[in-house]
């Protein structure tokens, strides 16, 4: 059964997502890289990214939870690049560069309609401009029966979880303050959603959380 599931997303002390003034130095915003200083180091995003080995343990553990089973993504607009409007030309491919780490059909919420874009690795971006529910039938059906991992970025999460879409959350908390940017339960009452803790670990550099909406199982 396909499950749509959040993975790895991280949030500071105080809540935020990613921190203020999103820009091309800054892909998440002023501070925001300070977030996945538990990510960086771990065997599976080295592999994905540089053909390297990492650290293992229980950082790498959660890392590596978020690409079993994906067989498609969805993403805010924010989370594949810093342009706003529309596109002024068709030269921005994304953040990762010619192969980008998804490997799977990845489709992108947006206003502003574009061609889909085929990719090193197995990544095609898909542009959907029908809002979450268009996106998120697309992906399932690309998805061939895998799971659909929503990637973010908070706003994006958040509109799936007030339409009861999200079945299970792995999140994230970096020690760390941001001060200002985007809350990732801004306005969202998880509780009133169903959810509940099933999953609490600590590592040196995170704490890992696991929400998931009652009743649901991962048989």
């Amino acid at each position: 059964m396909t499950r749509v599931r959040v993975e790895g997303f991280t949030i500071s002390l105080d809540g935020y997502g990613a921190g203020p003034d999103q820009d091309l130095n800054n892909p998440l915003g002023i501070g925001g890289t300070d977030l996945h200083q538990w990510l960086f180091p771990t065997r599976t995003l080295q592999r994905a990214l540089f053909g390297k080995d990492g650290a293992t343990g229980v950082d790498d553990d959660f890392a590596a939870r978020g690409f079993q089973n994906v067989g498609a993504w969805i993403l805010g607009r924010n989370m594949f690049g810093p342009v706003r409007g529309p596109w002024p030309d068709m030269s921005w491919k994304g953040w990762w560069g010619d192969s980008p780490p998804y490997h799977v059909p990845t489709f992108i919420l947006t206003h502003h309609a574009r061609e889909s874009i085929e990719m090193e690795g197995g990544t095609t971006f898909h542009f959907v401009t029908g809002g979450i529910h268009e996106a998120l039938d697309r992906a399932r059906e690309a998805a061939r029966g895998k799971d659909v991992r929503i990637g973010g970025g908070a706003n994006t999460i958040q509109q799936y979880l007030r339409a009861g879409l999200i079945d299970e959350l792995h999140i994230a908390i970096s020690p760390v303050l941001l001060g200002r940017g985007e809350r990732l339960f801004e306005g969202v009452d998880m509780r009133a959603q169903g959810y509940e803790c099933v999953q609490f670990v600590a590592s040196e550099k995170a704490t890992h959380v696991v929400l998931r909406r009652q009743g649901h199982t991962d048989a």
